[in-house]
């Protein structure tokens, strides 16, 4: 299955595919384990504190978790968070791009979700990726690589 046509639940629970969400604009897509967790709590408001300059150049930031859309907005009340949160609580969309896998943590092995960012073209093509990502710090790179990507000389 294409992942544009994964069904994900925005902030009230509306079951829509992705591409709803992202066709017609750049996107920065990141995935994180959990809400209200130390490296996703500094992630978000990371993004949120740029979520201006995101703006300024046309792009959307999403951030994709299991967790419910409640969960979802409560983080974002809790942290006055500005970027979007999607639930895909059955990780299809996280397996389909590659942010589930193998982890470790205190010697034993699980699967879950791993820190990663995909930057979308308004065509819902993946133009960046970056897979097991460092929380902090992580969105001024995002925005970096935005700026690169979408730079006059990049244009059509």
């Amino acid at each position: 299955m294409n992942y544009l046509e994964i069904i994900v639940l925005d902030e009230s629970g509306e079951e829509r595919p992705l591409k709803d969400f992202v066709l017609g604009k750049w996107t920065v897509l990141y995935f994180y384990p959990k809400d209200n967790t130390p490296g996703c709590t500094t992630e978000a408001k990371e993004f949120s504190e740029l979520i201006e300059e995101f703006e300024r150049l046309g792009v959307q930031v999403i951030g994709v978790s299991r967790d419910s859309p409640r969960s979802h907005q409560r983080f974002k009340e809790k942290h006055g968070l500005k970027v979007k949160l999607l639930s895909d609580p059955n990780a299809d969309l996280h397996r389909a791009l590659g942010a589930w896998g193998k982890k470790k943590r205190y010697g034993k092995e699980y699967e879950g979700a791993i820190r990663s960012t995909f930057i979308l073209n308004p065509e819902g093509e993946i133009v960046w990726k970056k897979i097991n990502v460092r929380a902090k710090g992580h969105a001024k790179e995002v925005l970096e690589e935005i700026k690169k990507l979408i730079s006059p000389e990049n244009q059509i």
